[in-house]
């Protein structure tokens, strides 16, 4: 009875019969039997023989008492396979078959679904059904955001040297965005898309330095170059049916080889120096010139008023001589002594004068007093 309690299945079984227990009749344990004293220890055999019983159980049958009757032979015992069994085993394998072929797509992928090995679908967010093994899916990330990098980070020191139209060297540093658009051409167009995408971009900007000059790149032409790389790698891929859309492009840098950058950097402080004296030169120039061309603007100006002056005042002297004649012709004696009082009014206005007065009874000159009326309206003024 001590091979009963020390099995490993809790009494289920005997260890009686004629092939009841090896272990104790030798054989494996080199002949003799064990000790009272000894662990009971299960022989394999015995554990084995006792998992076909409990196997047995769990199939429908029922445990045998022991010997070979319980093995369900013709000695007797329940048939293996029964009505139940068959039906549990069949609903566990709809059930399993179902579990292959639903599977769940989230919202940022779509699967490919593959008839036979050959395209069939294209599964979109949620549940989805492709009948295994007949269809198969693979399922694809379309909205993640990749990143390829080319230029000095990528592949080493010399990765982004570019020679650019005037013949010069650029060192390149710039970095491609990309994800998915067509899943189906991703899949089945391209046997390696990253390095597809990473030798599409580097020729791209390989194709545009070398048609632009160095000066334009480092300083100004950067957002050009970003525009017409994006649209140019993407052209390439479309070509390919690559299934690949480029997000965007990052120029990250574009400087000039490290063995020549201290010098080209002081060829650069020198150019823009100069740039910098050009232009106060030319800001210098235009300001004179501007002075220059006002003031002949301004002697012009005044030319033109001085002559539409003597025009006007030679044209108001001869229609004022045309009107004067025509009264002396009228009267000469009366113009005549008008003309005389006049001209002497215009002589004798501005001088310093003396009057002398002939009308005296002696016949002699006397001085007549008078009132020096500019001279005392040169003293209000001083």
């Amino acid at each position: 009875m001590a091979g009963n309690s020390g099995g490993p299945w809790g009494g289920g079984g005997s260890s009686g019969g004629g092939g009841g227990n090896r272990g104790n009749n030798g054989g494996k344990n080199g002949g003799g039997g064990r000790k009272p004293e000894d662990p009971q220890i299960p022989e394999i055999d015995e554990l084995v023989k006792k998992g076909q019983e409990q196997l047995r159980v769990l199939m429908g049958g029922r445990g045998g008492g022991g010997g070979r009757g319980g093995r369900g032979g013709p000695g007797g015992g329940a048939p293996l396979f029964t009505k139940g069994t068959l039906g549990l085993a069949a609903v566990a394998a709809v059930v399993l078959w179902g579990f292959a072929s639903i599977y769940t797509v989230k919202p940022e992928e779509q699967s490919v679904e593959l008839f036979l090995g050959k395209y069939s679908d294209t599964g979109q967010p949620g549940l989805n059904f492709a009948p295994w093994p007949v269809v198969t899916y693979e399922v694809i990330p379309v909205r993640v955001e990749q990143t390829e990098n080319i230029g000095a980070g990528s592949r080493g020191g010399e990765a982004g040297l570019m020679l650019t139209g005037d013949e010069n060297i650029i060192d390149v540093d710039f970095q491609v965005v990309w994800n998915i658009s067509d899943p189906a051409k991703y899949l089945f167009n391209l046997a390696n898309p990253r390095t597809t995408i990473n030798a599409v971009s580097e020729s791209a900007m390989r194709e545009i330095i070398a048609q632009s000059e160095l000066a334009p790149i480092l300083n100004r032409d950067r957002g050009a170059i970003t525009a017409r790389l994006e649209e140019l790698i993407q052209t390439t891929l479309d070509s390919y049916n690559s299934g690949v859309n480029i997000v965007r492009v990052n120029f990250d840098g574009a400087d000039p080889p490290e063995p020549v950058k201290d010098a080209f950097r002081e060829v650069q402080s020198a150019g823009q120096e100069r740039d910098r004296l050009e232009k106060q030169a030319d800001a210098y120039a235009n300001r004179k010139l501007a002075g220059a061309r006002g003031q002949a603007a301004q002697t012009l100006e005044e030319a033109e008023a001085y002559r539409a002056q003597v025009v006007n005042e030679a044209q108001g002297e001869a229609s004022r001589f045309s009107a004067v004649l025509e009264e002396y012709q009228k009267a000469p004696e009366v113009t005549r002594k008008r003309l005389y009082l006049e001209t002497m009014e215009q002589v004798l206005s501005g001088v310093d004068k003396i009057i002398l007065d002939d009308t005296t009874g002696e016949g002699g000159q006397a001085v007549v007093p008078y009132l020096p009326l500019n001279e005392l309206r040169r003293t209000e003024e001083n």
